[in-house]
């Protein structure tokens, strides 16, 4: 992610940095991505990577050679900051510290993360178990990585599915320097806002800047959703090939969105050799819709 205000859009993904962090520079490059996220450590176990001070190195390196840009981390799944089981809390919150510290060390823009479940204790604790958790997680948002709040899809009892409750967090955080927002595609339309509406758009964007401030939404997760509008399902589909189809250009060419980069974490891109196919389509479909605005 470029500082805010840049010229063009960059299309990339969410690879695999499997055999050492900076082999995700390697395989973005290699399917012709400009930028990528990532997870820092294995997705399914909560002990954090001992990434070795040379592989963070070699990641700066590469990342220069290979002409990258945006790059993010994602924050595990497993991770729930809204949960009331202590256990679990303290796990996120432990994990996600370890994830900002390990981005901070590879230059990443910021760390995603979704808020997670109040798991039937209620909207109000939920939200004062995350905002709670942020605070202990910032500590450690050094340098130019920020914390990025991820919109849900509304499934359950998660927190984050509207654009209220994100506000609420923000404030809570004292609308800290370095706390902003990744908009996703899929999660905003299964929440009910019809992404593929040029219209709709606009008014997504007039509620972000009134609420939060364009200039703390950092990054673009375009996927299409498996799942009709308003589903409350987080079930992403390749593009052009789910329920948004090709309309999702109208979320990727929003005109005020033009600064971002987008990031795509459909199914395709779990395969290299489907990935670059993707990020064609990815470019292709930016073309088409700005030509139109």
């Amino acid at each position: 992610m470029a500082p805010y205000g840049r010229a063009a859009v960059e299309f990339g993904a969410h690879v695999s940095a499997s055999g050492g962090i900076y082999t995700a520079i390697d395989r973005i490059e290699a399917v012709g991505g400009d930028c990528v996220q990532l997870f820092t450590q294995s997705p399914r176990m909560w002990r954090p990577t001992n990434h070795k001070p040379e592989a963070i190195v070699r990641f700066r390196e590469r990342r220069e050679e290979a002409g990258i840009g945006g790059v993010v981390c994602h924050a595990l799944y497993l991770c729930n900051i809204a949960t009331p089981v202590d256990t679990v809390y303290e796990k996120s919150i432990a994990t996600m510290q370890a994830t900002m510290d390990t981005a901070n060390a590879i230059g990443a823009d910021g760390v995603i993360f979704h808020v997670g479940s109040h798991l039937r204790s209620g909207i109000d604790a939920g939200l004062a178990r995350a905002s709670a958790a942020m605070a202990r997680i910032m500590q450690h948002a050094d340098g130019d990585t920020w914390l990025l709040m991820e919109n849900s899809a509304g499934t359950g009892d998660t927190v984050g599915r509207s654009l209220d409750e994100l506000e609420v967090l923000f404030e809570r955080l004292d609308r800290h320097p370095r706390l902003g927002v990744c908009l996703d595609s899929c999660h905003l339309f299964a929440s009910g806002y019809d992404v593929g509406d040029p219209d709709v758009m606009e008014v997504v964007v007039d509620d972000l800047d009134a609420r939060i401030g364009l200039d703390r939404v950092r990054a673009l997760h375009v996927n299409d959703s498996a799942t009709p509008l308003g589903s409350n399902r987080d079930r992403h589909a390749n593009l052009l090939e789910g329920e948004i189809g090709e309309r999702l250009g109208a979320f990727l060419a929003q005109p005020r969105l033009q600064h971002l980069a987008a990031y795509l974490e459909v199914p395709a891109v779990d395969e290299p050799e489907l990935a670059a196919p993707e990020i064609v389509k990815l470019r292709e479909l930016h073309a088409r819709w700005t030509e139109r605005v």
